[in-house]
């Protein structure tokens, strides 16, 4: 049974968010922005491991993540799963679901974790009124697409050292944006979870956690992270295979 607390809505909308420079509104006119703020009706409260929604559930809205963290996957039915992607506060969460008007992913919380609920009709209703929006939504559909064909591309041609790199690169990346430190975090995923997403086994990314801190391009601390070579690391990512 799905665990979600609604919870009150607070005068702190779209304008006014800490997220608004990372999540929908981003590069929106002010003036437009300030129309988003009927976009959130309702937010809602995810405990840890409980699903945000499942796979072939009907969409009905995209799940703005205000905090916490939520991982997707797609579970076969013997019980396996693959992790498809990992978001981050500010990234939309749901947007597997607009070709065919039902979820192809479950999206679970990794933590207790908080979404801004934006229904679909009302993005219909708003764009005729606020024009971008439409815009933002494909902008938003086209970086999910681009996120897949990067997974693609790396469990494609890279080697083990690679894809490990270009995660924490790409971590490191979005763990900026997000105006956190970008060479000091703390991961939200398990090595099995990492290893899940990048294709590859818990005793390989343990391997290659320890030799990235052997070579002292990292330190680690069980979750803990810390860049110390970021460009060592990039030239991971970018050596030839």
């Amino acid at each position: 049974m799905q665990k979600r607390i609604s919870v009150e809505v607070d005068s702190q909308h779209c304008s006014t968010c800490m997220m608004g420079h990372v999540c929908l509104p981003v590069g929106m006119p002010a003036h437009e922005v300030q129309q988003l703020d009927a976009l959130v009706t309702e937010r809602i409260r995810i405990e840890k491991g409980q699903p945000l929604y499942r796979h072939n559930e009907q969409l009905n809205a995209l799940f703005s993540l205000r905090s916490g963290s939520i991982k997707t996957l797609l579970e076969e039915a013997n019980g396996s799963h693959q992790i498809t992607g990992f978001y981050l506060p500010g990234e939309i969460v749901g947007l597997d679901g607009m070709i065919e008007g039902k979820h192809s992913s479950s999206a679970i919380a990794m933590e207790d974790s908080e979404v801004c609920v934006v229904q679909i009709k009302d993005i219909d209703e708003i764009s005729r009124s606020v024009p971008s929006l439409q815009h933002q939504v494909r902008r938003l559909m086209s970086k999910e697409i681009a996120r897949s064909h990067q997974v693609l591309l790396a469990l494609g041609s890279m080697r083990s050292e690679q894809r490990l790199a270009a995660f924490l690169s790409n971590l490191s990346q979005r763990l900026s944006i997000l105006g956190y430190s970008s060479t000091d975090f703390v991961m939200r995923m398990s090595r099995e979870e990492i290893g899940n997403y990048l294709g590859l086994t818990i005793e390989t990314i343990s391997r290659l956690f320890s030799r990235f801190a052997r070579d002292g391009v990292i330190k680690i601390n069980q979750r803990e992270v810390k860049i110390i070579d970021m460009k060592a690391l990039n030239e991971l990512v970018d050596k030839p295979c």
